[in-house]
């Protein structure tokens, strides 16, 4: 594994962060009173809305690894959680290579003593922000081979980058540096599914000082715009499965996700 080596920025645990509410949600210990304050507030289908999120990344890039494809790059990793992506991609392809990118400097630390990838593949981490995809792509080409196939997943970050920041922009932007053959996997909560719980989760979260930006299915597909979109298509978490694969169990979820093709 390898780690951006510029030092640490301090961790402010007086505010809440994305990566440590979503800690929280899913049972994990590495967040703090403000994160949990935030949390506490949420309606009990975020942790639901959590655990679908990270069910279907698992599903997703298991099922892109069987594929063959053998890079990835995850950004708004989080904190940890197993199974890690690389762990998932690396049981099939044990040369896979990965690259996380995350803003939240606790992010940092655990990735240090946890994101160790198989002996044969690669690991790497990058302190730094989806709005700034210019220094992830950057970065990622040190690792990453940007003339074969790379699977870019931005798993429920997009709703944390409201529209006066450009959320739509910025996946664009790098969807653009990736060659023919790569894939977007994208997961964003709706605003439409379930409109009272969302507008509830969004004033919680503003009180912790977290803006967010959730959106309808029309403006979620916008992200996919220009490229091929795999079965499925652009379902809830809960009803995404690889083609031929067995579907998950049903259940209600307001969370959208898809797998896309760069073609």
């Amino acid at each position: 594994m390898t780690t951006d080596p510029s030092p640490p920025p301090p961790i402010d645990t007086s505010r809440a962060h994305p990566a440590r509410v979503y800690d929280w949600l899913l049972g994990g210990k590495d967040n703090y009173p403000a994160d949990e304050a935030v949390g506490g507030t949420l309606p009990p289908q975020a942790r639901d809305a959590a655990r679908q999120n990270r069910a279907f990344m698992n599903r997703a890039v298991a099922h892109l690894a069987a594929r063959g494809v053998d890079q990835f790059l995850d950004i708004g990793a989080g904190i940890p959680t197993e199974p890690n992506l690389h762990r998932i991609v690396q049981r099939t392809v044990p040369r896979a290579r990965v690259v996380y990118a995350d803003n939240d400097p606790i992010v940092l630390r655990h990735a240090q003593a946890l994101l160790a990838g198989s002996p044969e593949g690669t690991t790497d981490y990058i302190q730094a922000d989806v709005r700034a995809p210019a220094q992830i792509v950057r970065h990622a080409r040190e690792v990453l081979d940007f003339d074969r196939p790379i699977a870019l997943s931005l798993i429920a970050l997009m709703h944390f980058v409201p529209d006066d920041e450009d959320a739509h922009g910025i996946v664009r932007a790098l969807v653009e540096t990736l060659p023919r053959g790569s894939h977007l996997v994208l997961s964003h909560a709706s605003i439409d599914l379930f409109p009272e719980l969302a507008e509830q989760v969004i004033a919680q979260y503003a009180k912790g000082g977290i803006r967010l930006g959730f959106r309808t299915r029309a403006e979620v597909a916008r992200f996919f715009d220009g490229l091929e979109m795999m079965p499925p298509g652009l379902v809830t978490a809960t009803e995404w499965s690889g083609e031929g694969e067995e579907p998950p169990t049903p259940e209600e979820s307001g969370i959208y996700a898809g797998v896309a093709r760069v073609p």
